[in-house]
């Protein structure tokens, strides 16, 4: 299979920031990075990163329209896949956000802030969408954290945007987490699949260096 990686262009992700990020840390190393519309480019790439952005709905209709939803559940079933902003929350079974249902692969829902009236530690109300920086603790996954998290730092600053947040079904599909009113899960991750809430390519070199994990990983 050629070293290449697929990044899914179903006309609802931040394709040039994430692709551009992927591309720089894919520099030197062998791989090919693709955006790429052709469901046949998702099955014969060695890895699949599926971003995300806008409502939750239109993001679904648009994978399902495109004919990319089959050649994107495929991949989820052998080989590495990184899911990206709603491109996390399409993962899970439903989201709150329209009552929309999500692909099923990873249990769990997808849940609206709930902060009206309710005041930060600095005094300020909380805002959503949330926009900004965040901590992120690295859960441990099987026993030990996860392989992406390699070389980055416990508590990392990671750049999230976003009004909805992901409720895993199993504690043990959580493999990172953070605060905004109360703690909740921005990292899930099952077998061959990872994903994140906040925006690695927004993120600096913490956000460089998950994609590069992800390019050398084997599950």
């Amino acid at each position: 299979m050629a070293r290449t990686v697929a990044v899914v262009d179903y006309g609802m992700g931040n394709l040039r920031s994430v692709s551009q990020a992927v591309m720089h840390v894919a520099e030197g190393s062998g791989v090919e990075v693709a955006v790429t519309s052709r469901p046949e480019d998702v099955r014969a790439a060695e890895r699949v990163v599926l971003p995300g952005q806008g409502a939750m709905r239109d993001c679904m209709r648009e994978l399902r329209d495109s004919g990319l939803q089959q050649a994107v559940l495929e991949a989820a079933a052998t080989k590495p896949l990184m899911g990206v902003c709603v491109g996390m929350q399409m993962l899970l079974d439903h989201s709150e956000e329209q009552d929309t249902p999500g692909l099923g692969l990873i249990p769990g829902r997808v849940k609206r802030f709930r902060l009206d009236g309710r005041l930060q530690p600095d005094g300020s109300r909380y805002k959503v969408p949330q926009m900004g920086w965040n901590r992120v603790h690295q859960q441990p996954h099987g026993g030990r954290v996860h392989a992406l998290w390699a070389g980055i730092p416990d508590e990392a600053w990671y750049y999230f945007v976003h009004s909805y947040y992901t409720e895993p079904a199993d504690p043990a599909h959580s493999a990172g987490s953070t605060e905004y009113g109360a703690r909740f899960t921005c990292a899930v991750a099952r077998d061959n699949i990872f994903a994140t809430q906040f925006h690695p390519e927004k993120s600096a070199a913490h956000g460089l260096a998950l994609y590069r994990n992800f390019l050398h990983w084997n599950p």
